[in-house]
């Protein structure tokens, strides 16, 4: 897959097959819809694009509205790089884009700047400044510009049953499994390890304290995880996640800390991705620091008959 960033930086030879949309999250939804593209150029021997924005178009013309994303725009180029498309054309969505018609929008970027011959968009997708064009004008433009335009019905779309809105219901919610399953891939979290107070290896948990530069990633429900990640040598270590203010300290900051099992390497100043797999239990405040420590215990044989069940090989 080539990357573009921008619709200038986009070139191919062939004429192109294109979708459109912000695909937060790369849902099985999303996927459906992919897939289709792939195969369509691959039987008329056009290039497929996928067109996808950042920011996200509501973080720029409703900068009040607070939307959290699944994926970082590095997350969600490296999932899509993995479906089969030949081209990913990340555009800055600013302000002034939003401002072209839906003739403009049609014309000069996906006819003139990505040569698209045919177009796979969903029955409600709208475009054009204001949103104010839709499937129909589509279609009309796309008979004035020689583009084909094929359209992903409510049915179709109902049948998935899956939205990124539903997604990070779920994460809110702290329902990761369900949310895992709408994705088909685990939820993670990706920052810097930074130095924390200590207080985890004092009780005999050492945690990786992370920082996630991008605040508008979604964090998920405060609480106590199960998960995963790719370590140093590349091997799987499974972990205990705690987001939450912690309580029991009187803490008033949110805190992203994993506690990872079988595992006692220095990772300050690492950039590390880790999987969410399930939600154990809600934060709480113990009262002290010992009540404390046989939680985390608790949790931590909670968390290996979890890893025996589902990931033993």
């Amino acid at each position: 897959m080539k990357e573009h960033k921008g619709v200038e930086q986009f070139q191919s030879e062939k004429a192109t097959v294109v979708t459109i949309g912000t695909f937060d999250g790369v849902h099985t939804g999303h996927q459906k819809i992919i897939k289709r593209v792939v195969k369509a150029g691959q039987e008329s021997g056009l290039e497929s694009v996928i067109l996808t924005f950042f920011p996200h178009p509501r973080m720029v013309l409703q900068q009040d509205s607070g939307i959290k994303l699944i994926n970082t725009i590095e997350e969600r180029v490296a999932i899509l790089s993995k479906t089969g498309i030949d081209h990913l054309v990340v555009h800055p969505f600013t302000k002034e884009f939003s401002q072209l018609d839906a003739q403009e929008y049609v014309r000069d970027i996906l006819v003139k700047q990505l040569r698209a011959r045919k177009i796979i968009i969903g029955y409600d997708h709208r475009f054009g400044r204001n949103r104010s064009a839709d499937i129909e004008d589509l279609r009309q433009l796309g008979k004035e510009y020689g583009v084909e335009v094929e359209e992903i019905s409510k049915q179709e779309i109902d049948e998935v049953a899956v939205s990124s809105t539903k997604i990070r219901r779920a994460l809110m919610e702290g329902e990761v499994e369900k949310a895992n399953r709408f994705l088909q891939y685990p939820f993670s979290l990706s920052g810097w390890v930074i130095r924390g107070l200590g207080l985890g290896r004092d009780l005999g948990y050492p945690t990786a304290n992370l920082l996630i530069p991008e605040t508008y990633r979604l964090i998920p429900r405060e609480g106590v995880y199960i998960v995963r990640s790719e370590l140093l040598d590349q091997s799987v270590v499974f972990g205990l996640m705690s987001i939450g203010v912690r309580p029991t300290i009187g803490g008033s900051q949110l805190a992203i800390e994993t506690h990872f099992l079988d595992f006692d390497a220095d990772l300050y100043g690492r950039f590390i991705s880790i999987q969410m797999l399930s939600r154990i239990r809600d934060q709480k405040d113990f009262g002290n620091l010992e009540a404390l420590k046989q939680a985390m215990d608790r949790d931590k044989e909670f968390a290996l008959k979890y890893i025996q069940k589902h990931y033993a090989q």
